[in-house]
C-alpha cells in the first residue's frame, strides 16, 4: 500500500469515475492508476469500485468506508506538507501568544508592532485568559507562548523565564487624602473600599498576603480582570484602584494619581514560558527578545535544555 494508490482512488471518485481523467489530473497513465488501484483492492481483499466490464462505475459498500479513510489520510498528508512548508519558512507562518488582558493592554502593543515591522508576513494571534488558562493553552499546542506574571513558573511542562519587574500602584483621584502621605501604609490603605484585580490575576495573592500578615481586612468593594475597568470605577469615587504599575499612564490617565506601592507588596515578575521540548521558529526567538532584550536566543536555548534553571532579573 502507498501513496499513489489513495490518491488514484480519491482522484478516481472525484473525476466522476474517469479513470483517464483521473490520470491526467495526476500527470499519469491511465493504465498506471487502473493497475495501482487493482493491487490495492487485492491487498485489501475487498472491491472498493463496482465496474462493468473495464469501467469502474462506482463505489462499493466496503469502497465508501475504504474512499473515508483515504480523505482522513490524504488531509493529515496534506497537514504535513503545511506543517513542513510553514517551519521551513523562518520568515513567514502563524505565531500565536496567550497572555493576559493587562500585558495585551499594556505591554505587547509596542512589542507587537516592532515585531510586524521586522516580519510582516507572520499571521500573529493573541489568546487572552488567566495565567492557568493561558498555561494549559500552552500546554496544549493552542499557542506558541504564553506571557503572565511569576505564578505560570509553577506549572508543569512549562520553561518559563523572567521577562521584566513591575510593582503594584495605587490608583486614586487627584484630591484624595492618600496623596498627603509620604509613605503610604497598609492601615491607611484598609480605611478605603478597594477595587483590584480578580484573585486569578496581576499578583492579587500578594495583596491579600499582605494585609493577612497584618491582621487587616480587606475591603474590596469590586473585582475586574480589566484595569481600565477598575480605574474607571475610581475615577466614579467609589473607592481607591489597586493595579498594575505599567497599567498606569500619566497621559492617558489624567483624572488619577498613582501612587508606587512596590514596599508594601513587593515586586512582581512577568515572565515568558514555551512549552518544553517545543521547536521555536527563529521568528518567536526574536519576539522574546523584543519582549525583553536579556532574553537572547542562546539564553533560551539554555533553558530549554536544561542548563539554565534559575536565571532571574
Amino acid at each position: 500500500m502507498n501513496l499513489h494508490q489513495l490518491r488514484f482512488v480519491r482522484e478516481a471518485v472525484r473525476q466522476n469515475y474517469n479513470l483517464t481523467d483521473a490520470a491526467k489530473a495526476l500527470f499519469t497513465s491511465q493504465p498506471g492508476v487502473s493497475k495501482a488501484i487493482i493491487e490495492l483492492e487485492e491487498e485489501l481483499g475487498v472491491d472498493i469500485f463496482t465496474r462493468h466490464g473495464k469501467r469502474i462505475r462506482g463505489l462499493t459498500e466496503p469502497g465508501r468506508l475504504v474512499l473515508e479513510s483515504v480523505e482522513l489520510i490524504m488531509q493529515e498528508i496534506d497537514s504535513l506538507k503545511r506543517i513542513g512548508k510553514e517551519y521551513a519558512a523562518q520568515d513567514s507562518g502563524s505565531f500565536t501568544i496567550a497572555t493576559t488582558h493587562t500585558q495585551a493592554r499594556y505591554t505587547l502593543p509596542r512589542v507587537v508592532q516592532a515585531f510586524m515591522v521586522k516580519f510582516p508576513k507572520v499571521r500573529l494571534s493573541l489568546l487572552q485568559g488567566n495565567p492557568q488558562q493561558i498555561a494549559e493553552m500552552v500546554q496544549r499546542d493552542q499557542a506558541d507562548l504564553a506571557i503572565a506574571t511569576e505564578s505560570i513558573a509553577e506549572i508543569n511542562g512549562l520553561i518559563t523565564l523572567p521577562c521584566y519587574q513591575w510593582e503594584h500602584v495605587v490608583v486614586v483621584p487627584p484630591d484624595h487624602p492618600l496623596l498627603k502621605s509620604k509613605q503610604v501604609t497598609l492601615e491607611e490603605i484598609a480605611a478605603f473600599p478597594i477595587i483590584t484585580y480578580d484573585s486569578a490575576f496581576a499578583g492579587r495573592s500578594k495583596i491579600d498576603h499582605a494585609f493577612s500578615l497584618r491582621g487587616l481586612k480587606l475591603d474590596v468593594l469590586l473585582e475586574a480582570i480589566d484595569a481600565d475597568v477598575i480605574k474607571t470605577y475610581v475615577e466614579l469615587g467609589m473607592g481607591i484602584g489597586i493595579i498594575a504599575g505599567m497599567a498606569f499612564d500619566p497621559e492617558r490617565d489624567k483624572n488619577l494619581r498613582a501612587i508606587p506601592v512596590g514596599h508594601l507588596f513587593g515586586m512582581n515578575v512577568s515572565r515568558v514560558a514555551v512549552k518544553q521540548g517545543a521547536y521555536l521558529r527563529s521568528y518567536i526567538y526574536t519576539f522574546i527578545e523584543l519582549l525583553a532584550p536579556t532574553l537572547n536566543r542562546k539564553l533560551i536555548e539554555q533553558a530549554m535544555n536544561g542548563e539554565k534553571e534559575h536565571y532571574e532579573l
